[in-house]
């Protein structure tokens, strides 16, 4: 086994000493219709998808359909005596096309509550895992186990006409999404509350009922999770979680599986875990600085240690983004109304103030502004949620709405299944030569 290894690892660094050196002499040289680079860095910029439900603009951040959150705080409805907006009518505008009114937003709700019932073979599923499995471990299994469900599966088993392939993807969607905050906080309770579970209310909306069956009843925390139900739903289609849906939902998978395998993905470090690194960070600043709450000056120097050390500030930069992210924005203000005197909010605005003006004097930050991470866990915090390891699996609630909603418009498009050219770096280097032709020049 050694033997094995320590010839890959030599065979590995070799291979990446040679694409280093090809990407720095031949990088922006067009392969097809894009530039090598972006073949072997994660095709950033690349234009390969469509995705309805969401456009993300590097300037004015996310829109749902053409509406920017602040327009989507102000124009969706809300919870009786609520000033958040009610995710059950972003995801009508998602999957809909238009703004709902408060009836439909009410009939989005009573759809949910009428399929919200979690076959006990799920909970028997869960039970089987060890408590200190992650929840994300704990989700996933779930969500498999909740594919016995599958409509779609059912019926292109028994020789579904491909026009209805739709309508089995909606009606898996409407299952999925309305048993989710169930499984969600069933594992939240099993984990950290001593597996003392509490029963739904049906006369609660989406987001409510699920701040309640984890243990909230604070309505201040159920406007947080319809905030953050909101603000976390969809990313247009590129992001790991919404493009790997996509993806297995091109190959005829069902939404279960589809939605399975997003979460997947969004348990990754790269892309979920960022809000409880954001948290972490703060502490261990707190930690080192002896202080629960850092001046800008003891915070500046920080983040220069930070930076002086190789290592990032968590929160801050995005992909796409070149200006501070409206998710975070929408945060802060909750934050203000609700949590002005909060230590840690205090800290993260404070950190606001400080961080972007340090990461522009470097020169080589594309985005020094802050993203959606760079607050929601504080908001969390303040009400006591410290279960960090459950960050993800709210994520993956919220992300539900834009990933099926997508979903079903992929099956009633009919779009095809998803398979790109790929290339070996010896391909291109005989290519580099003259030798050999690149597919698709």
């Amino acid at each position: 086994m050694e033997v094995l290894k320590e010839r890959f690892k030599a065979k590995a660094d070799s291979v990446g000493v040679e694409i280093k050196q090809i990407l720095k002499e031949h990088g922006s040289k067009k392969i097809g219709e894009v530039v090598l680079s972006q073949v072997y860095q994660g095709m950033r910029g690349m234009t390969g998808l469509v995705t309805e439900t969401s456009l993300l603009d590097s300037m004015e951040g996310i829109r749902f359909r053409g509406y920017s959150i602040p327009e989507l705080q102000q124009k969706l409805p809300k919870a009786k005596g609520g000033d958040e907006p009610l995710p059950e009518g972003l995801f009508y505008l998602m999957l809909i096309g238009e703004l709902p009114s408060e009836e439909d937003v009410h009939l989005v709700t009573s759809v949910l509550q009428r399929r919200s019932h979690v076959p006990n073979h799920v909970f028997a599923t869960i039970e089987s895992l060890p408590v200190s499995a992650h929840p994300m471990t704990q989700f996933v299994v779930a969500i498999m186990a909740l594919q016995t469900e599958s409509q779609f599966a059912r019926k292109y088993a028994a020789g579904m006409n491909k026009k209805d392939y739709w309508d089995a993807c909606f009606e898996d969607t409407m299952d999925l999404i309305a048993r989710l905050p169930r499984i969600a906080a069933y594992i939240y309770r099993r984990k950290y509350k001593n597996a003392e579970h509490i029963q739904p209310n049906g006369l609660l909306d989406w987001a409510g009922n699920f701040a309640h069956m984890m243990g909230y009843e604070d309505e201040r925390f159920h406007e947080l999770m319809r905030l953050y139900m909101t603000i976390h739903a969809d990313h247009e289609g590129g992001n790991v979680s919404a493009h790997t849906t996509h993806l297995v939902g091109s190959a005829l998978s069902d939404p279960f599986l589809s939605f399975a395998a997003g979460m997947n993905g969004l348990a990754g470090p790269l892309h979920g875990l960022a809000n409880q690194e954001v948290v972490k960070w703060i502490y261990e600043m707190r930690e080192e600085l002896g202080v629960e709450q850092p001046s800008k000056e003891q915070i500046d120097a920080y983040v220069r240690k930070t930076i002086t050390e190789g290592k990032v500030v968590p929160g801050y930069g995005h992909a796409v983004l070149r200006k501070t992210d409206p998710r975070f924005t929408a945060q802060m203000e909750f934050g203000k109304k609700h949590m002005s005197d909060d230590p840690l909010v205090n800290t993260v605005w404070n950190i606001y103030e400080v961080v972007p003006p340090i990461l522009q004097s470097l020169g080589k930050i594309k985005n020094p502004w802050p993203n959606v991470d760079a607050h929601s866990g504080s908001l969390l915090v303040h009400f006591g949620m410290t279960e960090y390891d459950f960050y993800t699996v709210l994520f993956g609630v919220s992300r539900s709405l834009g990933v099926m909603a997508s979903l079903c418009w992929d099956r009633a498009l009919g779009y095809a299944l998803e398979r790109p050219k790929s290339v070996t770096t010896e391909s291109v280097k005989l290519w580099l030569e003259g030798k050999h032709e690149i597919w698709g020049e």
